[in-house]
């Protein structure tokens, strides 16, 4: 009697951890199985209304009045992919193409973590080893310390005061690699690097391995010393769909969740919102373009603490909100003065977001 009564006792307590450890399982919201992925050949995108997802709809006309008024192009928000809002202010249209600016950075990374991912190239070996010396006009040791992934996180510690020219006899030391965060355009020799690894163009490069597998549509320009994205809407959508979604798109992982993790993390110990070319909100401090100053706080006071964005010039704006589930596209001009990345357009907006998704 004893013996089946400790039998009957073992028993039960394996069914309850058994049902304990199920009932502490949580989904991560961001599983590829439940996001959305719009066709990549197609016009077709899946939406979803306001009233679906108990938004407070009277907020609605507030915010697409603010977002004219600052001088928008056009303006989406997805949830877990599908679209919820799309419009399109002042003659622009679907399909008309705009300039991503510095927003466009955030591709580069993307695209040096595929190469890496492809064997062609590591983040953590110096620029040297892909494009050879005197790449810079730094003394040949000072260039020697500057890695690929200086130039993801804006560390390569050449003087940013001398222009967006990238031609070595421009690329001047002022401190060691890791030493100093100050953005510079030097980023855009990672292009060269991904080109020469790979023995092909960046342009070919990034239409294979990136943008043809999720659907987008675009160009790059040169534009004095700057490479620049240009595309429809839709396409910056498409890429903040697949970085919410953890570098997934449908069944193909392409770009590596664990270098995404590092690229929408603190970077280096200087700047704390930086990541590989990402913006980080919901940190104690940050730094802007042009300016060695540490503001403290967060970089966007209002939106989700675990937001990170692509921030280009005059407010082109990617926010990705894992917590929320939202990606969020802003094209146009300046919402206001010119600025490189964050503005105060940033807060005000995220107050009239909040208005229309806190129910």
């Amino acid at each position: 009697m004893k013996l089946t009564y400790f039998y009957l006792l073992i028993l039960s307590l394996l069914l309850s951890f058994s049902c304990s450890s199920e009932d502490d399982t949580t989904t991560n919201p961001n599983e590829p199985e439940s996001i959305y992925f719009p066709p990549t050949n197609s016009e077709i995108w899946e939406t979803v209304s306001l009233t679906e997802l108990n938004w407070n709809e009277s907020a609605l006309q507030p915010l697409l009045n603010f977002l004219e008024e600052k001088h928008t192009k056009s303006f989406i928000i997805l949830y877990d992919g599908k679209i919820v809002e799309e419009h399109y202010f002042n003659g622009h249209t679907n399909s008309t193409t705009w300039y991503w600016a510095s927003a466009g950075k955030t591709l580069t990374t993307a695209v040096a973590g595929i190469a890496q991912e492809n064997g062609l190239i590591n983040i953590n070996h110096k620029v040297s080893d892909y494009l050879g010396t005197n790449w810079t006009s730094a003394p040949l040791e000072k260039e020697n310390l500057i890695t690929c992934k200086n130039l993801l996180s804006m560390t390569s510690g050449l003087d940013d005061t001398t222009g967006d020219d990238v031609d070595p006899n421009n690329l001047q030391y002022m401190a060691d690699a890791g030493t100093r965060w100050a953005y510079h355009n030097v980023y855009v020799k990672l292009q060269d690097v991904v080109a020469t690894a790979a023995n092909s163009t960046w342009d070919n490069y990034f239409n294979t391995n990136l943008s043809d597998k999720i659907g987008m549509t675009g160009s790059w320009v040169d534009l004095n010393s700057l490479s620049v994205y240009f595309s429809n809407t839709r396409s910056m959508a498409r890429f903040g769909l697949l970085m919410y979604a953890n570098g997934q798109w449908e069944n193909e992982q392409i770009i590596d969740e664990d270098y995404l993790y590092q690229a929408t993390n603190t970077s280096q110990a200087i700047n704390e919102t930086y990541g590989y070319l990402w913006w980080l909100n919901g940190k104690s401090s940050y730094h802007l373009p042009q300016s060695q100053l540490e503001f403290p706080g967060n970089l966007i006071p209002d939106a989700p603490s675990d937001m990170y964005a692509a921030l280009g010039k005059n407010d082109q704006k990617i926010y990705v909100v894992p917590s929320k589930k939202l990606v969020i596209v802003r094209m146009g001009q300046s919402a206001d003065d010119d600025n490189f990345a964050l503005s105060n357009f940033d807060n005000d907006l995220w107050i009239k977001i909040n208005d229309l998704i806190n129910s």
